[in-house]
């Protein structure tokens, strides 16, 4: 008897595991769909070239989802316009962040590796109550901090300077990078793999910490290297909450290219006959991202899931 209901026993599991993962991959199809949406939305309005029947050019937003005709006008248009008496300034917003997402990556990321290093080899007093307390300031978000940064930034010049507005970049670049070390509990995790032999030994040859980050635990951590780099650079170039407060209205020629994009439909002097520009900006804002993730997928999966075996 027993025997004969063991395969109906199978077939039962079998046909409800196939209709949990039914209704499963239908939720992800939907969610899929619900989250694309949107991002097709935009790409296709920046690519939307069509004009009235006077032949004006319609810029804002229209009914209907797909255009009528496609061009590459926006994106002209958007690279060669004044903006806030700012000539050509969707590449100089580019470049503001270019610079700040670049310096901010460099010094994030050496920041976060250090700490990591120290956390994950070095053993000190209170080194367990601190990372306890690193963790716990990680759950607050960052902008909590921002009256408190834009009012110690202020004070020493750092943003709000009329006689030197650009001095609002290194003050931006300040706000990114100085309290990256907090973020060092992936790369710790990463580095806890690496074994403590490995330091022993080169410590009893007698190097330095410094020269052993350098030589040994630099060399081995090459996915955690460009997980760390791909974080600090993304952060700062998708930003819009702390380059608005920092940089200011004041100064749109020192503007992120957040900042700038907002300010062309909801800034002093908005436009909604720009909207197909600011969808233009946000396809180009979105392709040094996508180029780079795609490229460097595989170290960055594996920098997360190395990190991830040792807390």
């Amino acid at each position: 008897m027993s025997n004969n209901l063991r395969p109906m026993k199978i077939k039962s599991q079998s046909r409800n595991r196939r209709v949990s993962l039914g209704i499963t991959y239908t939720i992800l199809i939907v969610l899929s769909i619900i989250w694309l949406i949107p991002l097709v939305w935009i790409v296709l309005s920046a690519f939307r070239c069509e004009y009235q029947a006077d032949g004006t050019f319609i810029g804002r937003v229209t009914s209907n989802f797909f255009p009528k005709a496609y061009g590459f006008k926006n994106f002209s248009d958007l690279f060669s316009a004044t903006y806030y008496g700012v000539p050509n300034a969707f590449p100089r917003w580019m470049l503001n962040t270019l610079i700040i997402a670049a310096i901010d990556c460099v010094i994030s990321t050496f920041l976060v590796l250090s700490v990591a290093y120290c956390m994950s080899k070095l053993k000190f007093k209170l080194r367990k109550p601190f990372m306890n307390i690193a963790m716990i300031i990680g759950l607050f978000p960052s902008f909590m901090s921002m009256i408190a940064i834009y009012f110690l930034l202020k004070s020493v010049g750092l943003t709000g300077n009329p006689a030197h507005p650009e001095y609002s970049i290194i003050g931006l670049i300040l706000a990114y990078s100085a309290g990256s070390g907090l973020g060092f509990q992936i790369a710790k995790g990463f580095f806890d793999v690496i074994p403590n032999a490995l330091v022993e030994s080169a410590k009893l040859d007698g190097c330095s910490n410094f020269k052993i980050f350098r030589k040994i635990i630099l060399p081995l951590a090459k996915p955690i290297i460009i997980y760390q780099a791909l974080m600090s650079f993304t952060g700062p170039w998708m930003d819009f909450i702390f380059a608005k407060v920092i940089i200011g209205a004041d100064n749109p020629k020192y503007w992120t290219v957040s900042v700038g994009l907002y300010s062309l439909l909801f800034g002093t002097h908005p436009d909604t006959n720009l909207f197909t520009q600011f969808a233009a900006g946000c396809v180009i804002v979105a392709i040094p991202i996508v180029t780079l993730f795609m490229f460097l997928q595989k170290y960055y999966v594996e920098g997360v899931t190395a990190g991830a075996v040792k807390g």
